[in-house]
């Protein structure tokens, strides 16, 4: 079995001589096709301490070895908070996943506004004929007025030409540069695959919520909180941080997608990586509209338990991200077991709805094994629906491996912190399961 360390070796020589590659389809090679023999091989994920060593070195604050990561007393997602205890779907989805929203809200992702009632959608770009005649492009603005003023949004949206009715579509919340997420298809990366969704039978549409939606900057002077605090007249009520305005934007793209003919309101799925995979996570907690929520390496935060001594820490994250999450949540850096909540919670918000968690074998700082754990925990809510068939074992799937269990899934792949093609796969793979059963 290959070490991680070589596979760190082998990876971090290839990343720079192959970023064209990777980013832009070669010549003569379909994108609609992507190979996938490289990810034929399956084996336990094991971290060598050779590697653990030479990373603990670049992360000299985080702890990486299983050994001291402890096991850590999570809260008990059934107990109410009058101190009855959750036996039901009933009871779950009627009292006690509103009180889990709202600590949320009010402990981590903040407050954020309602739908506007003033909100408008605009096709200002289509073609029918786009990607050789397999898909349409629509690339459509999102708006609304506020005091006065006017704030807007652009959705990229491909659509299959061959289809029978409407179609499922997944979102990504695009946090990088948005030639990643190019509507002409000059730029093709595997960070948004559009001709493989299309060839796979589905639409795809990306919003750069960092570029247009939010800043991701401290103390933002510009983007869409900054909107609301000029034109809101209840501004203050809002505590709504940088992720929790990117997911209400991807609240927003559902409308749209109510609106839309060639959509099927049952089946949108949304997507997200790294900080994208944390707010895709709030998005879903919040909006039953999602269907299914596929995250990818988005660790502290998001899909990892804040419990664990694992990986980014909770007060590592604020300390450089502070803008991501509420004022409040950063109070807890130091004591991380008052957090009235975790995260086989937030996961657990996504009950009974489809729910997939993608790992990386090198992105040991996201703790891979934390956010398994977090969506053993959560499975339960799943069970208390009938609808995961099995208790899900501590030890982890395999890489390479689709595991599923009911609406439930997790995949790994082998390499860095990235959302690849080969990611994509596998939410489509679990998509045709949910979706198309």
């Amino acid at each position: 079995m290959r070490t991680i360390t070589t596979l760190f070796h082998r990876r971090a020589l290839i990343v720079f001589v192959g970023l064209a590659a990777c980013c832009q389809a070669l010549p003569g090679v379909d994108p609609a096709v992507p190979d996938f023999s490289a990810y034929e091989k399956t084996y336990p994920w094991a971290p060598s301490d050779a590697f653990l060593a030479e990373t603990s070195i670049m992360q000299s604050s985080s702890n990486l070895y299983e050994a001291k990561a402890g096991n850590p007393v999570l809260p008990d997602m059934f107990t109410l908070a009058d101190g009855t205890k959750v036996t039901t779907a009933e009871v779950w989805a009627a009292r006690r996943r509103p009180e889990l929203l709202a600590l949320f809200a009010s402990e981590v992702y903040g407050v954020s506004p309602p739908r506007p009632d003033t909100l408008q959608f605009h096709v200002v770009a289509e073609d029918p004929r786009a990607m050789d005649g397999r898909a349409t492009l629509r690339q459509v603005k999102i708006s609304f007025g506020l005091g006065g003023e006017t704030f807007g949004f652009h959705l990229n949206l491909f659509v299959p030409n061959q289809r029978t009715g409407r179609v499922p579509v997944f979102l990504l919340l695009n946090h990088r540069p948005p030639r990643n997420t190019d509507p002409t298809r000059a730029y093709k990366s595997d960070f948004w695959p559009a001709e493989y969704a299309i060839a796979r039978g589905y639409a795809i549409a990306a919003i750069n919520v960092a570029a247009e939606v939010d800043p991701d900057q401290r103390n933002a002077t510009t983007g869409l909180r900054q909107f609301y605090r000029a034109h809101h007249p209840r501004s203050e009520t809002l505590t709504w941080a940088t992720l929790a305005a990117w997911a209400w934007s991807a609240s927003r793209a559902v409308d749209y997608f109510e609106t839309d003919p060639a959509i099927d309101p049952a089946r949108i799925a949304v997507i997200g990586h790294s900080r994208g995979g944390k707010t895709a996570l709030w998005a879903a907690a919040q909006d039953t509209r999602f269907a299914l929520v596929c995250y990818n390496g988005a660790g502290e935060g998001g899909s990892s338990l804040a419990r664990r001594n694992f990986g980014e820490t909770l007060a590592a994250i604020n300390k450089n991200y502070p803008h991501w999450f509420t004022t409040k949540y950063a109070t807890y850096g130091g004591n991380v077991e008052a957090l009235p909540v975790d995260t086989h919670e937030l996961l657990a918000l996504i009950a009974p709805r489809g729910c997939h968690d993608g790992e990386a074998t090198i992105d040991v700082h996201a703790d891979p094994r934390g956010s398994w754990l977090a969506l053993r925990e959560a499975s339960r809510v799943w069970q208390l629906y009938g609808l995961a068939p099995r208790q899900l074992a501590r030890e982890m799937p395999l890489v390479h491996e689709l595991f599923l269990n009911g609406p439930i899934a997790y995949h790994m792949h082998e390499g860095l912190h990235d959302l690849t093609a080969y990611d994509w796969k596998m939410y489509f793979d679990h998509a045709d399961i949910l979706f198309r059963q």
